[in-house]
């Protein structure tokens, strides 16, 4: 385009000034002479015409071709018609020779044509909107993998997102239950400072909806309703499917955005919790991005919108389900096809436990009585070792084998210091004993802190001493002596260790290194009784002497 209106400039240019004729400047341009008529005539170069290339052979091919468009407007949009599909039906249905370049040519010029005429447009055009500070928001679930604790797992993101300043919320749960609905709007709520004074909008999600009826209709669960309530905000249903995506934009988008910026490659944690850390430090570092043609940046047009969010109740409602499971003779409760173990007084029991959706906590009328994260994997098995001490004081050979025993290994609880007092224990009193000495030390962790009575094993096993009693006493030496600060700021952290008194008696050095005074006194002796028994054999010889005489 450039180089013709240059062309026709200068002819134009020439005619002007030396007054030439159209021969004479098609000529010296060497161009046609229609040209120079065209250059006089306008300074701007008609458009050239579009080749055509004729393409016989497709014309038989037309028909089938418009009725394969046809039945692609009500097939699902992952499983339409692409320009290679359509030509490997015409070869293999119809044994038709064409070109793939002259069908892909016909299908992108009739798809659009097709939707027109059926009242479908290919393309739906947009209206930009405004949003007031404080007004409104978006909610979704998007998926996100994670490598927890070594294995490739699913979770899902939870996004709350504000639509004026387009700062967004984020959380992950490894569900997308009402309780991780709700608590996720919770943990949104707390961290914007309010809530949004208006509406939130929503697709059809399960959590919330219980059933599906028409438009934006919907019959909500009553806890959903009764969370909106002591909110105080209103919900908005987007039209169901792709449809209504676009009611909601900023938030699919933000889903992707977030994804790719802060979790790529996959994030590797040990547990949820360590993964909604750097959830949290994320959304505060896009504080600093600019939205796309925005002047300010999301943290600077976010300090605007906060001061009109509506505040928090004074209130906390539990965003958790609560639940009364009934405990198998395992001491387990199944929570949403996991199971988790309780103390065993509760066999046979029902239990209140409130599912929340990241624990799974277990009461007896309101005390706790166990703790557990929730599972991931529908059909695993929770059980912590403590909840079986008395069903094993009784039964001692079952705790070699214990599930509950090898979850306690995997997770560091049960020490190499267990391990070696418990070998110790086995060689000095036999299985049975030395398993309930083992569990008589375990029983320990209820009342002392779990470092105390690991220094205990381990000052017990190193004199050789495979008794509860001898941990027992130690640890608490230790945890009353941790307990005494030696100076302002600091604690004293014990360096003693148990000694054996019949060492320090025979003059062990390692009684004299650990601090404990020389024992100056002599060692005992039996002289004085071997002067009894002395006696006591002239008395008998006397004796009997006097009877013989007798």
């Amino acid at each position: 385009m450039g180089s013709r209106v240059e062309l026709y400039e200068a002819i134009r240019r020439d005619a002007r000034r030396e007054d030439l004729g159209i021969r004479e400047l098609a000529t010296r341009h060497g161009v046609h002479r229609r040209t120079v008529r065209q250059a006089l005539a306008s300074p701007i170069p008609p458009p050239r015409k579009a080749r055509s290339f004729p393409a016989p052979r497709l014309d038989a091919a037309k028909p089938l071709i418009d009725a394969m468009l046809r039945e692609d407007l009500d097939a699902p949009r992952k499983q339409r018609h692409t320009a290679r599909r359509v030509l490997a039906r015409l070869v293999d249905e119809h044994q038709l020779e064409v070109s793939y370049s002259s069908v892909r040519d016909y299908v992108a010029r009739r798809r659009p044509e097709i939707a027109a005429e059926a009242g479908r447009a290919a393309e739906c055009g947009f209206v930009p909107q405004m949003h007031l500070p404080g007004a409104e928001a978006e909610v979704d679930f998007a998926d996100l993998w994670i490598d927890l604790r070594g294995v490739r797992t699913k979770v899902f993101l939870f996004t709350l997102r504000l639509s004026c300043s387009g700062r967004a919320v984020h959380k992950a749960f490894g569900t997308q239950g009402q309780e991780a609905f709700l608590d996720g709007h919770q943990h949104a709520f707390t961290e914007l400072g309010g809530v949004p004074f208006d509406k939130i909008r929503y697709d059809n999600l399960k959590s919330a909806v219980s059933r599906v009826l028409f438009g934006r209709n919907r019959t909500e669960s009553d806890r959903w309703v009764l969370f909106r309530s002591h909110m105080g905000f209103d919900a908005f249903y987007c039209q169901p499917g792709v449809g209504g995506a676009h009611e909601k934009g900023g938030v699919e988008g933000e889903g992707g955005r977030f994804r790719r910026t802060h979790l790529v490659p996959v994030p590797k944690v040990d547990s949820l919790a360590e993964l909604n850390a750097r959830l949290v430090a994320a959304d505060r570092a896009d504080d600093h991005r600019r939205i796309t043609h925005r002047v300010r940046t999301v943290g600077q047009d976010f300090a605007l919108e906060a001061p009109l969010l509506r505040p928090l109740p004074s209130e906390v409602f539990e965003t958790g389900l609560s639940l009364a499971p009934l405990v198998d003779r395992y001491a387990r409760i199944t929570v949403r096809q996991s199971t988790y173990s309780v103390p065993a007084r509760f066999i046979g029991r029902r239990i209140r436990v409130l599912l929340s959706a990241d624990e799974v906590i277990a009461f007896e009328r309101r005390v706790e009585v166990a703790r557990h994260e929730r599972s991931t994997v529908k059909g695993s098995t929770t059980v912590v070792l403590d909840h079986y001490l008395e069903i094993l004081q009784r039964k001692p050979g079952a705790l070699a084998g214990a599930t509950a025993l090898a979850q306690a290994r995997k997770s560091g609880v049960f020490t190499a210091e267990h391990e070696a007092f418990w070998a110790a224990a086995r060689r000095a009193h036999g299985d049975a004993a030395g398993t309930r000495e083992l569990v008589e030390v375990l029983l320990l962790h209820r009342h002392l802190p779990h470092q105390d009575v690991v220094d205990g094993l381990a000052a017990a096993t190193g004199i050789g001493a495979a008794r509860a009693d001898v941990v027992a006493v130690e640890a608490r030496r230790i945890a009353e002596n941790r307990s005494c600060p030696d100076d302002v700021g600091s604690v004293s952290v014990p360096t003693r260790r148990v000694i054996s008194l019949t060492q320090r008696r025979l003059g062990d050095p390692a009684a004299v290194i650990a601090g404990l005074p020389a024992d100056t006194r002599p060692l005992p002796t039996v002289a004085a009784y071997d002067e009894l028994l002395t006696r006591r054999t002239a008395q008998d010889v006397a004796s009997a002497a006097g009877s013989e005489v007798s």
